[in-house]
């Protein structure tokens, strides 16, 4: 294949397995994941929005995160799959265009969501009489959108930044889907600066958000220590605790995976950090945030016993 980006039609991805038991083996294991992914979020998603009493802020943010979830895994996880079970590396070039675009776009509202779904509890905590006023439906419906529109903001920049590079070195991506890094590390050595600057960008606004997120956590827990009741302080840390789960699980994941140290990066690494960013969240999520809530279960069990 020639040396510009120009004459690519395709990119290999890098194959979890080289035998042909162990891409069994893959596509199962991901078969197994992506289904109960599909299982966990799309049960949240139909609960809330069957459920009146659940019709809440909390909720509200919560359908959306578990949407951003499934669009996040049904990205990456089903071309994988198809390439294991057909013994294939390939993708086409629009594939691994759309794939980024997705992956950026899904990835960047759920932070965006994250962040916002902890305004919520610090609102709800902090400043109960005020809850019903900073967080109407109105004020939901519009930071939710700000959060896709984000998203999708994001990942157009992103993407089109990084596919109008030349890319000098072949097409062969060293992970098991299309990412920012590793197309990075095929364009030519001079000509990634443009989106280099546009990570550095986003890191800052996704730092800023996070120190939000901690700061928001920190006021939580010193309201949540002065509450005299016991069951008040159970009551409250019920609603926080799978939220700082689920940020600390895709927060740790994320920063690993782009700022580890190039003097520790691997194949092998690459791959796994990839799968616990983009792959482990989506099918772990739905599991964290119904073990603590009592009145998510109720309702969903009323939903599959047709009971609504």
């Amino acid at each position: 294949m020639s040396n510009s980006s120009s004459s690519i039609n395709q990119f290999l991805l890098l194959p979890f397995a080289d035998t042909r038991e162990l891409q069994l083996l893959h596509f199962c294991l991901f078969l197994g994941i992506y289904l109960a992914a599909l299982l966990g979020n799309g049960l949240i998603i139909i609960t809330i929005a069957c459920d009146h009493r659940l019709h809440t802020p909390m909720y509200f943010f919560l359908l959306n995160l578990s949407v951003t979830d499934l669009g996040c895994i049904c990205t990456t996880v089903p071309k994988s799959m198809a390439n294991s079970l057909w013994d294939t590396r390939a993708i086409s070039y629009t594939g691994c265009l759309a794939q980024l675009l997705f992956v950026v776009f899904f990835m960047t509202t759920e932070y965006c969501l994250l962040t916002v779904m902890s305004y919520d509890r610090y609102v709800a905590i902090c400043h109960p009489l005020h809850y019903g006023t900073l967080l109407g439906s109105r004020a939901c419906v519009h930071m939710a959108a700000a959060a896709w529109a984000s998203g999708f903001l994001n990942a157009v920049l992103h993407t089109a930044s990084t596919f109008s590079l030349p890319l000098c070195h072949g097409n062969a991506v060293d992970q098991f889907f299309c990412e920012i890094p590793q197309i990075l590390k095929l364009s030519c050595s001079d000509a990634y600066l443009r989106e280099t600057g546009l990570i550095v960008v986003s890191a800052c606004l996704g730092f800023g958000c996070f120190v939000f997120i901690v700061v928001s956590y920190v006021q939580i827990f010193r309201a949540v220590l002065r509450i005299p009741s016991e069951h008040g302080r159970h009551k409250a840390f019920s609603t926080c605790l799978p939220h700082l789960a689920v940020v600390s699980l895709f927060l740790s994941t994320d920063f690993f995976a782009y700022l580890k140290p190039p003097s520790i990066s691997s194949p092998i690494l690459n791959q796994a950090v990839s799968f616990l960013y983009s792959v482990f969240p989506p099918a772990v999520n739905p599991l964290i945030y119904s073990m603590r809530n009592q009145e998510l279960k109720v309702s969903m069990w009323k939903l599959l016993t047709g009971c609504f």
